[in-house]
């Protein structure tokens, strides 16, 4: 278990620091000044909750029941997707995820966090030493990821075979790490 938390831990600091150079086009300003402004005086909901790009996210936690978790001691490392990522989602299937089905929210979620503190440095050299395949990530649900780097930047694969591309890097918070991606990750 402790090697497959060390090899999870491994993959996504290599994914992360290939991201952790300069923003690519699609990476906007505030994206960019989230990663250069966080500190690590509040958690990872507390810092969520102090940036609005991600008030959806915010709201979908509170919903799905996570904030106290993410508010534990951690470690975690959260992919944390931003309004703009939640927007590529139909506006009706969001209402029902954060009103009716919160169990299914939760599960997604639950899909954009890893357990342990994963630097971009480090998920960046798991995907050098994983080759073409891509790392796989194990997620606190249960699920899998794949972390590849695609012309400098690194992609995020999810089950679906979607793909959501890391805009910045290390974020920290006093119980972990936040990477920013501009897409919502789904399980299934």
């Amino acid at each position: 278990m402790n090697t497959l938390k060390l090899s999870v831990v491994s993959a996504i600091a290599l994914s992360l620091a290939a991201c952790g150079g300069e923003a690519t086009d699609d990476t906007t300003a505030d994206e960019t000044a989230i990663a250069e402004e966080a500190t690590a005086d509040g958690t990872i909901v507390e810092v969520a909750q102090g940036d609005e790009t991600f008030s959806t996210l915010v709201a979908a936690v509170t919903a799905a029941g996570l904030g106290d978790t993410l508010s534990g001691e951690g470690p975690f490392t959260v992919f944390a997707p931003t309004n703009d990522a939640f927007g590529k989602i139909d506006e009706a299937t969001l209402t029902e995820l954060t009103t009716n089905d919160t169990e299914t929210l939760g599960a997604i979620l639950q899909y954009h966090v890893v357990a342990g503190s994963i630097d971009a440095g480090t998920l960046t050299a798991a995907i050098e030493e994983a080759g073409e395949g891509g790392y796989t990530v194990t997620t606190v649900g249960g699920g899998t990821f794949t972390a590849s780097a695609v012309d400098g930047a690194v992609v995020l694969t999810d089950a679906a075979g979607n793909t959501s591309t890391v805009t910045a890097t290390d974020v920290e918070a006093s119980n972990g790490l936040v990477h920013v991606i501009d897409t919502v990750l789904m399980p299934q």
